[in-house]
């Protein structure tokens, strides 16, 4: 039987983790190799580490900080944030990556999904797609959730599956920072459309906004603020949702 995963994320802004709400107001959570580590260390069944400054602020790959956290974790590490070629994924997967996050230059050059796909393959590319409700459907934003794009989800996740799409790590701009659950909705309708796992994020709070995400057909859950701010563990996490009768990834 297929487990979900529990995945934390590391969103990095100049070297430091950070966490806001709605993507703003953003606060220092640390270290992120020391939190890479420690979560690797204590149940984390992958990690993703996203550089949210590096494509607004125009910044070089921080392949020092990847290659010093690939030294203390021994889970699957996909690394976004700033990617603009193909050979900026080679330098990542040479620092310890194993999969890639592209956002906003896989919008503005899709048949990048496919060249990444082709030369990797397709499990190497995740991409990652911010979204935000409009009325009756949800638009795509790119550059860390500040500029609109035209590209409606629906239409997005079909062209990016058909590029070579292996993942998707899909945020809701709605429920993101807000610990009030993630977006059910969101996230049905894009699994409606799509035959690659979806990684869903935005949102978690609570063991109680896990436990509704996985009954709910989820299989990948990112969470953030409820670890770097220290409200629980990932041992408790687990612990709480064998307790309930959902079946996770044990032991740590």
């Amino acid at each position: 039987m297929y487990l979900p995963r529990i995945i934390p994320c590391l969103d990095v802004r100049h070297g430091r983790v950070v966490k806001g709400v709605n993507f703003l107001d953003l606060s220092d959570n640390g270290d992120p190799v020391e939190l890479a580590e420690r979560y690797a260390a204590t149940g984390a069944d992958e990690l993703v580490w996203l550089d949210i400054v590096a494509t607004v602020e125009d910044l070089e790959l921080a392949t020092d900080l990847i290659r010093r956290a690939r030294q203390g974790v021994d889970i699957p590490l996909t690394v976004g944030g700033g990617i603009r070629t193909v050979g900026q994924v080679g330098a990542l997967l040479d620092a310890g990556a194993d999969k890639v996050s592209i956002n906003s230059q896989a919008l503005a050059e899709p048949d990048l999904i496919g060249r990444v796909a082709k030369r990797w393959g397709s499990q190497c590319m995740v991409v990652a797609i911010d979204a935000q409700r409009e009325g009756d459907h949800w638009q795509v934003y790119s550059h860390g959730g500040r500029s609109r794009t035209d590209w409606e989800l629906g239409a997005w996740l079909k062209r990016a599956e058909q590029e070579g799409a292996g993942e998707f790590l899909l945020t809701s701009m709605d429920a993101d920072g807000t610990r009030r659950g993630y977006d059910l909705p969101m996230l049905s309708f894009a699994r409606s459309l799509i035959h690659r796992p979806q990684i869903a994020s935005g949102g978690a709070g609570s063991i109680d906004d896990l436990e509704n995400a996985i009954r709910h057909g989820e299989d990948a859950l990112l969470i953030a603020s409820i670890l770097h701010q220290g409200d629980t563990d990932l041992p408790h996490i687990k612990e709480a949702l064998i307790q309930r009768g959902v079946a996770v990834r044990w032991p740590i």
